[in-house]
Formats: structure tokens, C-alpha cells, sequence
């Protein structure tokens, strides 16, 4: 059967069961599907490209050497990915950082295409400078609320935490993140007014 047809007949799981064969098509099917979202949410754990890249690898990897012990209906296979790059940020957020190259970070481009994007980005950058200076877990719930979309009972299943955990997380992050980024508007404003 061709590729593109089992791409979007088979869900996860079923995916999941045909793993268990050892079928690598399957496999690979899966790594396309969740890849790009393991990487987002690795990259906004850690901030930093190349550990991101390992951190998702190293978690669908683990799918693989895993797939004789899933068990259907345990959990949605994206929670269990989400869980597995989650924990392993914070497994390297923990080690002893190390002065290298991969610590520096990207240069910004140069070259605006338009004062839209320029915008956008500076809006993006607050919110990500915001975020990054907040508690981890509250960091992690509003994350995954609202860049992966998840419902409550998701996130707390990817936290490791209760339904009512994450409800406290998300109100306090929200509040937290609202302050945080009515003080930058006010800084900038200062900046402005100064200049």
C-alpha cells in the first residue's frame, strides 16, 4: 500500500500497533506527523536550537525503542511525546550549563520584508522575553495552552500534575505575564520619551 495513503488512513494508534510489527514505515509516518511540534515546544522549553533538535529526537527515538510496551488507550501518543520532551527540558535545563557555541545565541535578521513583520516580531520577542523569565511549570501550562492548544486534563496528564494544578498554573501565569508585559510597554514608552 502506498505511503501517502497510510499517512492519512491510520490514526496513531493504529500507527502504534503496527509498530509493534516493527514496521518502520509506520514508524516514520508517526516521526513526520509529531516532529515539528516536539521541536516547538522543546525550543520554547529551552531556547536554544540545537538542544531542541537532540531533546526531539532523542524523545521520538524513544518511541521507537519503546513501541513493544505501548499500551492503546493508555494515554494519546502526543501526550506521551509532549511528557517525554517536557521532562527531558527539564532534565537539561537542571545540568550544570557549560560556556560553548550552541549557548550563543542566533543572530536576528537584518533584513525586514515589511514594518508588519518588524512589529510582529518585537511583539513576539516581549512575549517570549515575558515568558521566559516566569516560573517554569506556570511557563510550561501556558505554553502548552495556548502555542500546542491542549485542553487542561492534557496538560496536566504532560505536567504530571491535577486538572485544578494547571487551572491555578494558567490564572497565575496569565496574571503573571499580563504584568510583565504591561512593565516592557511601559519601559519602551520610557525609552521613547527619553530619546
Amino acid at each position: 500500500r502506498p505511503t501517502a495513503a497510510l499517512a492519512t488512513e491510520l490514526d496513531d494508534d493504529a500507527l502504534l500497533e503496527r509498530m509493534k510489527a516493527d514496521d518502520s514505515e509506520a514508524y516514520r509516518i508517526l516521526v513526520e506527523r509529531h516532529v515539528d511540534r516536539a521541536y516547538a515546544l522543546a525550543l520554547r522549553t529551552l531556547r536554544n536550537p540545537a538542544d531542541a533538535e537532540d531533546v526531539a529526537q532523542e524523545a521520538l527515538v524513544k518511541a521507537w525503542t519503546h513501541r513493544h510496551s505501548w499500551q492503546p488507550g493508555k494515554a494519546k501518543f502526543s501526550t506521551w511525546l509532549y511528557r517525554v520532551v517536557f521532562n527531558r527540558c527539564i532534565d537539561l535545563k537542571r545540568m550544570p550549563s557549560s560556556a560553548c557555541l550552541d549557548d550563543v545565541a542566533e543572530p536576528e535578521d537584518d533584513c525586514p520584508d515589511s514594518v508588519d513583520s518588524i512589529h510582529r516580531r518585537q511583539v513576539y520577542g516581549r512575549l517570549e522575553d515575558a515568558l521566559a523569565t516566569m516560573p517554569e511549570q506556570q511557563r510550561a501550562a501556558l505554553t502548552l495552552a495556548y502555542f500546542d492548544e491542549m485542553g487542561n486534563a492534557e496538560i496536566a496528564t504532560v505536567l504530571g500534575t491535577t486538572v485544578q494544578a494547571v487551572e491555578s498554573l494558567l490564572k497565575r501565569g496569565r496574571q503573571g505575564l499580563r504584568e510583565r508585559l504591561r512593565r516592557s510597554e511601559r519601559d519602551i514608552r520610557h525609552i521613547f520619551a527619553e530619546g
